[in-house]
């Protein structure tokens, strides 16, 4: 009953979530047709075409990835916990709704700091818990001990926040977008450390986060492993 009330929630939760993403799609492709291609000085918040392709690309690209518990599951019959897809569809809604849509990012002081530590957080709990499964499964015979796990999910959230900014950077460089922040909200390109300092803060943010959880997991998994040798 409790298993059938989770997968309620969590149904219910990434409906809103599409609905949402799509109902900003179409309001990003609007606003994209109306809005202006050059600043104008007389108005320095103005959203101009570049932004709602940005918006448009984030929330499109929203739709795919939070398909991709359900992808997992069903090629490589991997069940991921309700809580991780709960907490991964709470992040896409903070990241592209909230932070993009509504302009969190600038709105909010360390918006996209707070994501990053949140999503480093995430991901290192979804590395412990791909390579739990496989120490559970039966088909393979190797045990992995408790600091090759803490390894793995250190490793594996830091590989992917590294995508993440990888792909922040290849759709900037050919969409003209500004998701690395390397211009202000004002129009002004950065330079130097200025210009790196966005991606470096996000990387650096999400090691630390990581490292949070590798070593928390770490003494868990060595109390859970003494437990059950006892």
């Amino acid at each position: 009953m409790k298993a059938e009330k989770k997968s309620r929630v969590t149904k219910i939760i990434g409906i809103v979530l599409l609905v949402t993403l799509v109902l900003s799609v179409v309001y990003a492709l609007v606003n994209f047709i109306l809005a202006p291609a050059q600043a104008d000085p007389a108005l320095p918040h103005q959203k101009l075409k570049s932004d709602y392709l940005l918006m448009t690309t984030q929330c499109v690209l929203g739709i795919v990835v939070m398909m991709i518990p359900t992808i997992i599951a069903r090629r490589w019959k991997v069940v991921v916990p309700d809580a991780i897809v709960i907490m991964y569809f709470v992040f896409l809604y903070c990241a592209i709704y909230l932070g993009e849509v509504h302009s969190f990012y600038y709105v909010i002081p360390h918006w996209d700091t707070i994501l990053h530590a949140f999503s480093g957080a995430m991901l290192g709990a979804l590395g412990f818990m791909l390579v739990d499964i496989l120490n559970k499964d039966s088909k393979v015979s190797v045990s992995l001990s408790p600091l090759f796990l803490s390894v793995f999910a250190f490793a594996f959230a830091l590989a992917a926040g590294s995508l993440w900014e990888v792909y922040e950077y290849s759709f900037d460089a050919i969409l003209g977008l500004n998701m690395q922040k390397h211009t202000t909200q004002t129009g002004v390109a950065l330079t130097g450390v200025q210009a790196l300092s966005d991606t470096m803060k996000d990387i650096i943010i999400d090691a630390l986060s990581a490292l949070c959880v590798a070593v928390v997991g770490f003494f868990m998994s060595s109390s859970k492993r003494k437990n059950q040798t006892n």
